[in-house]
């Protein structure tokens, strides 16, 4: 089964955290335990300090032998220990045992302390972990020598201490860290629940929209509830949804337009060509139809061949023949070009006159089909007696081409999207329903495979401008 994101992140970060805490214990464990062993062995290096003062004074003559064995005995008691008087060879001779201090015997009397232990033990103290011949379990232990006035040994003091106290304390210790731990480690379960929720639940809306983006229901949306990367990832996405939305908004838009467009030259062609053959339109009259039907097949042409272009375009097919040319004279004469069209509108035409001539380098076909479209626009939806002016400004590095036309201008909520594939701003703006919605589409592609730029501005019921950036030759 798969497993999902949020199942992941979760169990990762809630196995990070215990092996986290289980480290901390571990580590806080050892470091009590070794605080309560040197604890330990200090109590146990004080006693038989006790013990030998006790000794010493036995020996002068301070107190007697049953006032030392009573004094071991309430020390041996009061600080949780076991004490042992041996002679030179181990043999103890003295305990801190009740029986011993009643009866002055007892079960250890006589026992013999292992003699590695005993050899072990030099002028100073020794503090280590054993059985000493006479316990089953390891046990803390602490021994010193019993000197003479002449400084020779005269026998042992050991001191020992179970280590049960000792993993008492721990397992009240871990007892306590555990249930301490409990109410923080459930809350922080929640929160990190609630974090690891809030983190996916974008990405599994978006896969929820992907799945219905592919069906083709644009409607769906992520709520953005943070302005981190997830939150921006969320906004990116909104952002594509629109644009995918609106594309296949202008999509359908242009396949009805151009599906109504093929439709209406056919039937014109067709019929008057029907006409022509059938005898219906008479032979006086059929040169007039067979120029309509000649202007209709121009412009399905036009229609094809803009397709044709924007495929090309987006499929990289084009490659560029750059080739150094004068922009002036590539200008004149698409100008000129339309000369019939300008006096039929009565247009004026300003500017030409003083751009100067400036040499770029670039795909000459190319930039001459980008400037084409932008003055066939500028005719196209201009009002009758309007103006078009050009004007060109040349820096060190860069030419910039501006045309500007009057007309009823493009409403700034659709300047953005005028250089979109498929964009038609209401076509009731222009008498002229030719126009496919792909011409700036290709003037924009075309300026910017030369490392170009293009814009546009405008202002409703006056102009619009368009600006084109292209780089000049070094």
């Amino acid at each position: 089964m798969r497993q999902r994101l949020f199942s992941k992140y979760f169990l990762a970060t809630t196995v990070i955290v215990l092996i986290s805490l289980t480290v901390m214990l571990t580590i806080l464990t050892f470091v009590y335990n070794k605080n309560l062993s040197d604890t330990k062995y200090d109590t146990l290096s004080n006693v038989c300090e006790s013990v030998l003062d006790f000794t010493n004074k036995k020996n002068d003559g301070s107190i007697g032998e049953s006032e030392l064995y009573y004094l071991v005995s309430n020390l041996a008691s009061t600080s949780d220990t076991d004490v042992y008087i041996t002679d030179t060879d181990g043999v103890i001779t003295a305990c801190s045992c009740k029986d011993f201090t009643e009866n002055g015997n007892c079960d250890h009397s006589g026992s013999k302390i292992e003699s590695e232990f005993i050899g072990s033990i030099s002028k100073d103290k020794v503090n280590k972990l054993s059985d000493i011949g006479i316990y089953k379990n390891l046990h803390q232990v602490t021994a010193s020598a019993i000197k003479s006035q002449n400084g020779e040994t005269e026998g042992y003091v050991i001191a020992t201490a179970t280590l049960t106290s000792v993993k008492t304390l721990m397992r009240k210790m871990t007892r306590l860290y555990v249930i301490s731990a409990i109410i923080p480690i459930v809350l922080m379960f929640f929160a990190l629940y609630f974090m690891t929720y809030r983190m996916t639940r974008p990405l599994k809306l978006m896969s929820v929209a992907a799945k219905a983006m592919a069906k083709g229901d644009f409607s769906k949306r992520i709520p953005v509830t943070s302005d981190d990367e997830i939150g921006e990832l969320a906004v990116s996405f909104n952002q594509m949804t629109n644009s995918l939305a609106r594309l296949e908004e202008m999509r359908k838009s242009f396949v009805a337009n151009v599906s109504h467009e093929l439709k209406t030259p056919m039937t014109t062609i067709s019929g008057f060509i029907d006409g022509i053959i059938d005898g219906t339109i008479s032979e006086d009259k059929q040169r007039y139809y067979l120029s309509i039907v000649s202007d209709e097949v121009r412009r399905l042409s036009r229609m094809v061949q803009s397709m044709l272009s924007v495929s090309k375009l987006e499929s990289g097919e084009f490659v560029l023949k750059n080739e150094k040319f004068d922009f002036k004279e590539l200008l004149l004469n698409i100008v000129i070009s339309q000369e019939q069209r300008i006096e039929e509108q009565c247009i004026e035409i300003n500017g030409l006159d003083e751009i100067e001539s400036v040499t770029v380098s670039a795909d000459k076909d190319l930039i001459h089909r980008a400037i084409y479209n932008l003055v066939d626009n500028a005719i196209k939806f201009n009002r009758k007696g309007g103006k078009i002016d050009f004007s060109l400004k040349i820096d060190s590095k860069r030419m910039l081409f501006y045309i500007s036309n009057t007309g009823n201008g493009i409403p700034q909520a659709e300047l953005p999207f005028v250089f979109e594939r498929f964009y038609k701003v209401d076509k009731s703006r222009s008498d002229n329903k030719n126009s496919t919605g792909l011409g700036l589409y290709i003037v924009k592609t075309i300026i910017k495979t030369h490392g170009g730029t293009v814009a546009v501005s405008s202002r409703e019921n006056e102009l619009t401008q368009f600006e084109v950036s292209l780089p000049l030759v070094k």
